[in-house]
């Protein structure tokens, strides 16, 4: 790990240059992403929603767990980490925006850099959180404990417990004797005279220390066994509080942590229950499902009102609304089988959607959200007939099946599509003088490139279930005066509609086992290695025996080997 003093703090402040940090020594040659080969089970072949071949088959070698990821904390865990560090602290300073290869910030976190400027704003948020607390003599009365300025024999040692028990807090675990030693020689070296002025700038330079910055997971000796390496205690109270909270461990959490408690099965089953019956799994939950469902493409959805007159400004964010309080409902108010996401008649409206869906909403107002159940003849059942979904894939003046199917393709059945070569002519306009012809028509005509008929052929016919919905979600009965024909198929199952898919997922595995797949690369930060495809399917039968119900699958998760230990090859 390489330290640098860096200008912009008064006096000493260490930075990890994390520029290299995360991709360098400290990674553990755990970067497999770019250009790595599809994950387990990912072939296009045997992929029917209604069973078949789980995503992972149980035809694999004997479980060894993965490599070790260095991850640096996102912008909404930086956030929380702040939150829990000092009250009524809010990072105001932009930070360097999150990534999500294969879905996920967390895996982003695991293998981008941080650029330069990454680490400016890193270094003047950091500054400004400390000076907002030190220079207010309440706060840091309450934050630090004692008077650090009282007298000069003082003066250390009550600087020396404050940093012992915030240091702890801050890294997520004890620091040592030496580490002590340095941060409480910083504070007294950066006083020049003021005691206070000390403490804030070893705070703000533990605020931008790797420890603090990245989840440092190193493990320890597995005593079971000695072919693999086992996450601390201390370690393991990070990996279940980011996990099920997507913040740090609380006092109770690390409490435990020094008792060694997170490495016995049975107290980490017990530590894990309380955590997902704590109100702060809601919010991590709807952020996993955020990002699973892509719904930050909501905030990209614009249409212009003289094509479609009901559309307003408001209406992307009451569609993210939707989705969001239909995850609260399933995960957490009924604690359902989480497949009725994608297959029950239900949603959540205001005013604006209630229109927008030709529904009675007794209740609803602009701001006032109420349960309605759709009509047994209704069209909708399920997010995929929802506002959020078939807006997000659409085009700005027409649908598109082909984003719908995609998006079906990747999202639910993890299943890869690759982009098109780049010298396909992707555009589908009719010629000049030409009868217009539906964009099926003309997505069907395209299909006749030998260099598009292959995934056009994969991932339109499941796209052409939800033609009857136009670019906003809204239901269409023709296409500019031409009949729509939605009838398709999804792995040569024939459908007529979205509302026969939403039938079909209702009892299908294939999507369980996915979200059992996605929710596993998010926890851990990284895609899933060959060696782990007998772990990820026992998490897959533990889904499904709990009937499918998404707080099941986060505690299997937590105590899973899969997420309990790491592989000795790259070992410290």
């Amino acid at each position: 790990m390489r330290w640098k003093r860096y200008g912009t703090v008064a006096g000493w402040c260490l930075v990890c240059a994390l520029a290299s940090a995360a991709t360098s020594g400290c990674d553990g040659g755990s970067m497999r992403f770019e250009g790595q080969a599809p994950p387990v089970g990912d072939a296009r072949g045997d992929m029917l929603p209604g069973g078949g071949t789980p995503v992972v088959p149980d035809v694999s070698p004997d479980f060894a767990p993965g490599p070790r990821v260095f991850a640096r904390l996102t912008n909404t865990q930086f956030q929380n980490a702040i939150s829990a560090l000092f009250v009524d602290a809010t990072v105001r300073t932009p930070l360097e925006q999150d990534t999500n290869p294969y879905l996920f910030y967390s895996i982003g976190a695991a293998t981008t850099q941080v650029s330069s400027f990454g680490v400016e704003q890193y270094a003047e948020a950091s500054y400004e959180i400390a000076s907002s607390v030190f220079d207010d003599p309440t706060r840091r009365a309450a934050l630090v404990g004692c008077d650090v300025a009282s007298d000069v024999e003082s003066d250390v040692a009550c600087a020396r417990v404050f940093l012992e028990r915030f240091g702890q807090r801050a890294f997520r675990r004890p620091l040592t004797p030496d580490e002590l030693d340095r941060w409480v020689d910083l504070a007294e070296r950066a006083a020049l005279g003021d005691p206070w002025a000390g403490l804030r700038t070893a705070v703000a330079g533990m605020l931008q220390s790797p420890r603090f910055l990245y989840r440092v997971e190193v493990g320890e000796q597995d005593p079971g066994d000695p072919t693999r390496r086992r996450f601390s205690s201390w370690e393991m109270a990070s990996r279940l509080s980011f996990l099920i909270w997507n913040t740090p461990p609380d006092d109770t959490l690390l409490a435990a942590a020094g008792a060694g408690e997170l490495v016995d099965e049975a107290s980490l089953e017990a530590h894990a229950r309380r955590m997902i019956a704590d109100p702060r799994a809601r919010a991590a939950t709807q952020d996993f499902f955020a990002q699973y469902l892509d719904l930050s493409k909501i905030e990209q959805v614009d249409r212009d009102p003289a094509l479609y007159p009901w559309y307003s400004s408001t209406l992307p964010g009451s569609m993210e609304m939707e989705v969001r309080l239909l995850v609260d409902d399933v995960v957490y108010r009924r604690d359902a089988d989480v497949r009725e996401l994608f297959s029950a008649p239900r949603g959540f409206v205001n005013s604006e959607l209630a229109a927008l869906y030709g529904v009675e909403a007794p209740g609803a107002s602009p701001v006032a959200f109420v349960p309605v159940e759709f009509p047994e003849d209704s069209p909708r059942a399920g997010i995929l007939t929802l506002g959020a979904f078939l807006a997000m894939n659409a085009h700005p003046t027409e649908t598109s099946p082909t984003l719908r199917g995609k998006y079906l393709r990747e999202r639910l059945f993890c299943q890869e599509v690759p982009p098109p070569p780049d010298d396909v002519d992707l555009n589908l306009d009719d010629e000049p003088g030409e009868e217009p012809r539906t964009l099926r028509e003309r997505l069907d005509a395209h299909r006749e490139d030998p260099q598009c008929a292959g995934c056009h052929a994969f991932i339109d016919p499941p796209g052409y279930l939800f033609d009857h919905f136009d670019s906003t979600g809204r239901w269409r009965d023709d296409e500019n005066g031409h009949a729509i024909d939605t009838s398709g198929s999804l792995d040569d199952v024939p459908l007529a509609d979205a509302r026969d898919l939403a039938d079909l997922l209702s009892t299908s595995t294939r999507l369980p086992d996915c979200m059992t797949l996605q929710f596993y690369r998010h926890a851990q930060g990284r895609l899933e290695s060959d060696s782990e495809a007998r772990a990820l399917h026992a998490l897959q039968k533990r889904f499904a025996a709990s009937g499918y119900r998404f707080k099941d699958l986060v505690l299997a998760v937590a105590l899973s080997d899969g997420f309990r230990t790491l592989s000795t090859e790259d070992e410290p």
